[in-house]
């Protein structure tokens, strides 16, 4: 406590000095909680060495109360690691669970233990082939792998001559090539010339030929396989300029809404769809919308001509069909077509179904305890995702066709509290923003630019203003954002369900352009920068480009640190012009190779 003893302007003085020292020790304190629970955004404490050592820091307007000015280059990783994949590391697979395969779905390492490096490319690594012939061909350096080659040469997925790997389009069902086996595909189902089919999941999608073929078909794919030890399929569908991402069918939900693909496709996957109650198939029924198709090629599908070469009997193939024809029966799926070794089933257009079956059906219709739309380590639940209201006009056939659907407004945003009128706007002004990034950068206007990233997007007018381009872009959505993601797909485009606090579900080098709008404006409180960045650097390929579009703070952070990871930086004011709160940073990653590779 303390007193005045005096009366008058001296005791007054006195006393409002004494006010004003809490003041400034409350402001004082809250800056450092905030700079401290920033960095605690882990559950795993630990006390590593942090590589950014800063001579001098000075109060800013960052969102830890801190800027950094200085920072010391960060270290190359081992060569050994020029593949590393963080959260799906087979080095730590032993740690987890066997069963449904799920030591292979996302487990990411504790804080302490993330690589604080820059991860090199392998030796003799080249800029990639430019799209569209990298669809046929990529460098053989810079995916290193006979695996394929050798226990996949009978089925035509790619050929080695000389530096480089060639794609011929075979697959395992497909000996006489992809275009042949979408044909036979169109004749079954229409709708995929139409415009009507533009969304597909390729579940085990070996090298991604299909995913590259209906490229040429206005079909957009999302081609997904698991990390392995050796096959490598999602780095070569990406090297070849393919939509594709890790992932595996397990435990968790994946990593898209609910009523998102127009199209599912199974050729040879392996997957056991009737074991465990059919969860599996439930997966896929969750994430097609309502009308959508699931194909099945491969076992046991025309096993009258085909189970001596799968090593099976007539017996046990047919028995597996009639387990897949009930199962799909009793989840109100229709058979559309069966032809050659092709299945086709249709997921219903609403509920009436699953009113009409017996009580006791299995799989029953799922409760509302868990939002069909939840898709970041949501456990899989062996039941039916019912449809909504709001999901009547997202259905195949009654959504616009591409692509008209593109830029129409979608049902579902009264699902997250999104009026037309921000839809549209978004577009709009996501157009003018292209225009102007492409004007501040020639990089952006060159072959060179194929696989994209917008890392936070909301209704994906990024991707939406680059449709005319030849590149894809993979739209995220911050798991601790509204979930818009479902608005993304009915536009016609792809994209994930993601936590930047954690390494992408991908290879390094896979991206040429990672765009960064507010992220760290949003989640700072969060993710360290740092760790942001150094992963933006992994998934970035050598001579790939980052625009960073935030507030100052933001900006001369990311620049500091990025030139830290030897990428060379620019700043530029947006369309807006220099009154804008937010700003440009362009960022190019040098292309550097190993210390170490001479010696490997």
């Amino acid at each position: 406590m303390f007193k005045a003893y005096r009366v008058g302007g001296t005791a007054f003085a006195t006393e409002r000095s004494f006010r004003l020292v809490p003041l400034v020790v409350a402001v004082a304190t809250l800056c450092g909680i905030s700079f401290y629970l920033g960095n605690l955004y882990s559950t795993e404490k630990s006390n590593i060495d942090d590589v950014i050592k800063s001579e001098e820091q000075v109060s800013g307007r960052s969102g830890n109360c801190f800027q950094v000015n200085k920072v010391d280059p960060f270290p190359e990783c081992n060569i050994t690691l020029q593949d590393h994949t963080p959260c799906t590391d087979p080095k730590r697979w032993f740690k987890y669970d066997k069963h449904r395969m799920a030591f292979r779905e996302r487990h990411c390492p504790p804080r302490s233990e993330r690589l604080q490096c820059l991860i090199p490319p392998p030796p003799g690594y080249k800029v990639p082939i430019h799209w569209p012939k990298s669809r046929d061909e990529c460098w053989y350096r810079n995916v290193p792998y006979e695996w394929i080659n050798s226990v996949k040469a009978n089925q035509n997925w790619l050929k080695k001559k000389g530096e480089k790997f060639f794609f011929p389009g075979g697959g395992t069902m497909f000996p006489n090539g992809v275009g042949e086996y979408i044909d036979h595909m169109e004749e079954l189902m229409p709708g995929m010339k139409d415009g009507s089919v533009r969304t597909a999941l390729d579940t085990g999608c070996g090298v991604a030929s299909w995913g590259g073929e209906l490229l040429n078909r206005g079909i957009l794919t999302m081609s997904l396989a698991p990390r392995d030890n050796h096959e490598a399929q999602v780095q070569f569908a990406l090297e070849r300029g393919i939509p594709a991402m890790l992932g595996i069918i397990s435990t968790q939900r994946l990593p898209y809404p609910s009523n998102s693909f127009d199209m599912a496709h199974c050729s040879r996957c392996l997957i056991p769809w009737t074991e465990f109650g059919g969860v599996f198939l439930l997966e896929v029924d969750r994430i097609l919308r309502p009308g959508g198709f699931w194909v099945l090629s491969g076992p046991p599908i025309n096993y009258q001509t085909w189970w001596k070469g799968w090593e099976s009997t007539e017996e046990k193939e047919k028995a597996l069909l009639d387990k897949i024809e009930d199962l799909v029966k009793r989840m109100c799926w229709t058979k559309y077509a069966m032809k050659g070794d092709l299945a086709v089933w249709q997921k219903p257009f609403d509920n009436s179904c699953y009113d009409e079956r017996p009580e006791e059906t299995y799989p029953p219709v799922c409760d509302d305890a868990i939002e069909p739309d939840a898709a970041w380590y949501v456990p899989m639940r062996p039941c039916v995702v019912p449809q909504s209201k709001l999901t009547e006009n997202i259905a195949v056939g009654k959504i616009a066709k591409w692509p008209a659907r593109l830029n129409t407004p979608s049902d579902r945003l009264k699902l997250v509290n999104k009026k037309v009128y921000a839809f549209k706007e978004d577009t709009k002004l996501w157009q003018q923003r292209m225009s102007h990034y492409k004007n501040l950068w020639a990089d952006l206007r060159t072959k060179q630019i194929r696989n994209v990233m917008d890392m936070y997007t909301e209704f994906g007018g990024f991707g939406a203003a680059l449709i005319n381009s030849d590149v894809w872009v993979m739209n995220v959505v911050s798991s601790y954002s509204a979930n818009t993601l479902g608005i993304v797909y009915d536009r016609g485009l792809i994209g994930a369900v993601h936590d930047w606090c954690e390494a992408f579900s991908t290879y390094p080098r896979t991206y040429d352009w990672i765009h960064v709008a507010g992220l760290f404006t949003a989640e700072s409180h969060r993710c360290e920068m740092k760790d942001v960045l150094l992963e933006i650097d992994r998934i970035l390929r050598p001579e790939g480009i980052v625009v960073l579009r935030d507030a100052l703070n933001f900006r001369e952070n990311a620049k500091v640190l990025g030139e830290a990871m030897r990428w060379k930086c620019s700043s530029h004011d947006t369309e807006v012009g220099p009154a804008d709160t937010e700003g440009l940073l362009f960022c190019k990653k040098t292309f550097w190779e190993s210390s170490e590779a001479s010696t490997v």
